[in-house]
């Protein structure tokens, strides 16, 4: 089964898959219909054109914001068909939501969110979240969009960084403009302790962590002075990746080629004389301000088979002593990037984009899915430099050539 989603309807990424699987599914001699089911907004352009086309159709309440939507049809749909008891999710998000909407200092909305949203107002702006033997693993992942997307613009907001374990960088060591955070029943600050000298272990049930999150996230938003429900840079990388695609923007030049990598950078920040991949990065990482900035890596490659590439993001942070992310794109874009290009100007970027063994045409469309991918990493690239951030992007010649990244950083 495959589950199309889409909010506005109108999602490109979305709207370009679902062409590949009908496609796909119409050459295998399958009625799409029967393995297709569409969620939406109600009387969105997705919802008539696949109502009309017999799909079965769930339509999600609009009022709630993608982000915020995990237990509404968007995140439930897909769950209850994998196999999740969709049931007792929503029984622990039920179980919470009194304490949740009680005005009382004993709200765990309420001292999550002010514990964020005061620390920020402290210059203490990352949150580095940690697994806790918490049998949902992927939470980190869906609390990173909720949060950076949520908080990250008017140059304000909270930068979730996702560690892999307890002993990993920027969780051990931290730096002072850290919240430690950890999900699940563990307790880790017997063994770690806070740089910054703000933590927080959040232990509770899948459904009911989901609930409290987003609470505490617009209660940060509060705190901080943003509006945690818009997300208006999100719209200006689709803008200029529509633009490329459709034309109207020129490819950048590249400032060198290094073997199998192609470099380019955005304008102002690297020497004319450097080179060499290796240099280029460190040139990169040289402009980090070591109080506050952070290092985004952003790999627009398979996420399955270059899974390895990931470790990059403890070399870096090991290397420079600050909070470091790794993103997929185009993923990311959805979720730390908002807060890349609507949050303080306090980050450098990596984008590392490859070609595929293979490509493949999007259906009724004049661009394939490598172009597509292209323009989505150049366009968000114009963007950051468009406001003043330092970004360099490595183009691998193949898959083969992920190693010379890796030696690169070393």
């Amino acid at each position: 089964v495959v589950v199309v989603s889409s909010k506005s309807g109108g999602t490109v990424e979305t709207d370009s898959q679902r062409r590949a699987y009908e496609k796909a599914f119409a050459d295998a001699g399958i009625d799409a219909r029967e393995r297709i089911v569409v969620v939406t907004d109600p009387g969105s352009p997705l919802d008539q054109s696949a109502t009309e086309a017999g799909y079965r159709v769930f339509r999600a309440d609009p009022s709630v914001g993608g982000r915020f939507s995990a237990l509404t049809a968007f995140g439930l749909v897909p769950s209850g068909l994998a196999g999740a008891d969709i049931g007792a999710l929503l029984a622990e998000a039920e179980a919470i939501r009194g304490d949740l909407e009680r005005d009382s200092v004993d709200n765990p909305g309420l001292r999550l969110g002010a514990l964020i949203g005061v620390a920020n107002l402290a210059g203490v702006d990352k949150l580095v979240l940690c697994n806790a033997d918490a049998p949902y693993a992927g939470f980190g992942d869906w609390a990173e969009q909720l949060i950076a997307e949520s908080t990250g613009k008017n140059g304000k907001g909270v930068l979730p960084v996702i560690v892999e374990s307890a002993t990993a960088p920027n969780f051990s060591p931290s730096s002072a403009d850290e919240v430690l955070g950890s999900f699940g029943p563990g307790w880790l600050f017997d063994d770690v302790r806070t740089k910054s000298g703000w933590g927080v272990s959040v232990d509770a049930p899948l459904g009911a962590q989901m609930l409290l999150w987003e609470h505490a996230t617009a209660v940060a938003g509060a705190i901080i002075g943003i509006n945690p429900f818009d997300q208006p840079d999100v719209e200006s990388a689709k803008a200029a990746s529509r633009k490329l695609l459709d034309g109207g923007g020129a490819d950048p030049e590249p400032r060198f080629t290094d073997g199998a990598i192609t470099v380019y950078a955005s304008p102002g920040w690297l020497p004319d004389d450097v080179d060499n991949v290796h240099d280029a990065i460190t040139e990169l990482l040289a402009g980090l301000d070591l109080e506050t900035g952070y290092v985004a890596v952003q790999a627009y490659l398979d996420r399955h088979r270059d899974a390895t590439l990931a470790d990059v993001r403890t070399t870096i942070a090991s290397a420079t002593g600050r909070p470091v992310t790794f993103g997929w794109g185009p993923r990311f874009l959805h979720s730390t990037g908002q807060y890349h290009k609507g949050g303080p100007s306090t980050g450098v970027y990596l984008q590392i984009t490859g070609q595929p063994e293979r490509d493949l045409a999007v259906p009724d469309r004049p661009f394939t899915f490598h172009e597509f991918l292209i323009a989505q990493a150049v366009g968000d690239g114009q963007v950051l430099a468009e406001k003043g951030r330092p970004v360099l992007r490595l183009h691998l010649d193949g898959p083969g050539s992920l190693d010379a990244v890796r030696q690169a950083l070393l």
